[in-house]
C-alpha cells in the first residue's frame, strides 16, 4: 500500500474512534514511523510501505484509539518552534504557554537575568525563554526526579545545559539565591474538574502536575508565597492560571506586595497570565 491510502485508512479508523484529529495524527504518526519529516509523506504520496513500517504504523494508531496523545507515541512535542521531548512523567506543552514567553521575552530583551522556573516539568519555559535571552541563566525545579530528567536531556538537545541548571527540589524547602524573573505553570486544574477533562489527559498525562487542590489555587499561591523570599525587589513573577481565576489570584497578589504590570489573554479571551512586580515584602 501506498503512503497517501495508508494514511487514509488510518485516518478513517481514527475518526471512527473519535478522535478529532485523525487525519493530522494520522500524518505524524506515519512520518515518525518512517523517520521523514511530515512534508515528507505529503509529497511522496505515492510511496510504498514496507511490511515492517506497516507493523510499526498500525501499533502506532492502536496506541492513539486509546487515547495516547501523540506526543507521547512521538516522543516529542513541537513548542516555540523547537521539538521538547516529552514522556508521561511530563505535561504535553500546549499553545497558551507560549503567551507568557512573548511577554517575557518583550520586557527582557537584550537583559542579562536570573530566571526560576517552578514546576519546570519539560523544562519548555524556561529553555525557551533563554534561547532568547541569550545573556541570561536560570533554574528549573521540580518535585519529580523523572521530570528533571526530560528537562535535563532537552537541555542538553536545545545546547542551553550551560546556561540552565534543572533540580529536584521541594519548592518549600528551596532557597537557593535570589532571581530577577520567577515563572511559573502550576497545577491549577480544581480536584473535582480532573474527571471532566478528555480521556488522554486523565489516563496518561502526570494528574500531580494538573490537581490544584479544591479550588485549584493551593500551588498558585504557594509559589505567590515563596516567591517573597526568592524574588528580587521590583523584578517580576509571571504566572499562568486557569479559567475564572484572575479575581482570586490578583487579590492574593495584591495582599502579598505585588502590583500587577500585564495580564495575558488566551486564544479563547481567557485571562490566562499575569506578570506582577514585587514592590513590598511581608
Amino acid at each position: 500500500m501506498n503512503i497517501q491510502n495508508t494514511i487514509l485508512q488510518a485516518s478513517k479508523v481514527l475518526k471512527n474512534n473519535n478522535i478529532n484529529s485523525h487525519i493530522l495524527d494520522a500524518e505524524i504518526l506515519l512520518a515518525n514511523v518512517m523517520g521523514v519529516e511530515k512534508n515528507f509523506i505529503i509529497t511522496n504520496s505515492n510511496m510504498k510501505i514496507s511490511e515492517q513500517i506497516t507493523k510499526k504504523y498500525s501499533f502506532a494508531i492502536n496506541r492513539r484509539i486509546n487515547s495516547e496523545p501523540v506526543a507521547y507515541i512521538v516522543g516529542k512535542k513541537e513548542f516555540w518552534s523547537e521539538d521538547f521531548f516529552v514522556n508521561r512523567s511530563t505535561l504535553v506543552p500546549r499553545p497558551e504557554t507560549e503567551i507568557l514567553i512573548y511577554k517575557i521575552i518583550k520586557l527582557f530583551k537584550n537583559k542579562r537575568v536570573n530566571i526560576l522556573d517552578i514546576g519546570t516539568g519539560s523544562g519548555c519555559i524556561l529553555l525557551s525563554i533563554l534561547k532568547e535571552l541569550n545573556l541570561s541563566r536560570g533554574t528549573g525545579i521540580d518535585i519529580s526526579h523523572k521530570a528533571i530528567k526530560v528537562a535535563k536531556r532537552n537541555a542538553k538537545k536545545l545546547k542551553l545545559h550551560h546556561r540552565s541548571n534543572f533540580r529536584h527540589a521541594d519548592l518549600e524547602k528551596f532557597n537557593l539565591e535570589k532571581y530577577d524573573i520567577i515563572v511559573s505553570n502550576p497545577p491549577y486544574i480544581p480536584t473535582g474538574n480532573i474527571k471532566n477533562l478528555s480521556n488522554d489527559i486523565t489516563n496518561y498525562e502526570p494528574i500531580r502536575a494538573l490537581d490544584g487542590g479544591a479550588d485549584g489555587l493551593d500551588l498558585i499561591k504557594k509559589v505567590i508565597y515563596k516567591s517573597n523570599k526568592l524574588l528580587k525587589k521590583n523584578n517580576i513573577l509571571a504566572l499562568e492560571i486557569g479559567n475564572n481565576q484572575y479575581k482570586n489570584v490578583s487579590s492574593i497578589l495584591k495582599q502579598q506586595g505585588y502590583r500587577e504590570i500585564s495580564r495575558e489573554c488566551d486564544y479563547n479571551n481567557n485571562i490566562r497570565c499575569i506578570l506582577s512586580t514585587k514592590v513590598s515584602f511581608y
